[in-house]
Parts: C-alpha cells; structure tokens; sequence
C-alpha cells in the first residue's frame, strides 16, 4: 500500500447547534452530521492542489463551539506521499479552501467562523 500523510483539519459550523448526541459517534445525528461533512468536505479537497494525492477524511469529532448555536468539527485527511507527490503545504491548501468556501463563510448548507479554519500538516 501508497504510503500516507495524515493531516488535521478543523473548523467551526455557526448555524449548527451542538447537542451532546454529537459527542456520540455511534448516535444517528452524528453519523449523518458526519456523512454531511464527507460530502462537502471530500470535493474541496479534490479541487485543491493536493487533489491528484488526496485519499480521504474522517470526522473525529463534533464539539461545542463559542456560542450554543456553533459546533467545531475536527477531521483528519490523508493524501499519497511519494516521491512523486509535491510537499504538503498547509498555508498553500489552507488558502485554497478560503477561496472555495468564499472567505470560510460557507461550506454546502454551512455558514462558518471564518477565523476557525485550521489546518495543520
């Protein structure tokens, strides 16, 4: 098997109110909230400069956010690493995904905390 990069990618949701059934990966609201996240989250990442060596992310958790309507989401994202594949760079994809998400404003249904955006490689 390719071997991978894993890389973490947080952000906060502002129209999501977190409940405690989120803390809960094998609640029903978890699974769809993070079958959601997957369907937005994965096509940015295909679009962006690590798209070509992109793999996947997995939702590790939903928590509460600053205010009771909000819910951070943390995930971590893998992407092939070889030699052929370019160096990780986080400030780079990091900049992408503020363009594709209109300022980290909007993501799908989601409105954002456009200072909550963290990626970290």
């Amino acid at each position: 098997a390719p071997a991978v990069k894993n890389f973490t990618l947080n952000f906060t949701i502002t129209n999501l109110q977190f409940t405690a059934d989120l803390e809960k990966p094998n609640s029903k609201r978890f699974k769809s909230t993070e079958k959601v996240m997957y369907h937005y989250i994965d096509p940015l990442l295909q679009k962006s400069s690590i798209g070509p060596h992109f793999t996947g992310c997995k939702v590790t958790g939903f928590r509460p956010g600053k205010n009771r309507d909000s819910t951070g989401v943390d995930t971590i994202c893998s992407y092939g690493k070889s030699s052929q594949v370019p160096k990780f760079m986080p400030a780079e994809v990091y900049q992408e995904l503020k363009r594709m998400t209109s300022g980290i404003t909007k993501l799908g249904i989601y409105s954002l905390d456009n200072k909550s955006l963290y990626i970290n490689g």
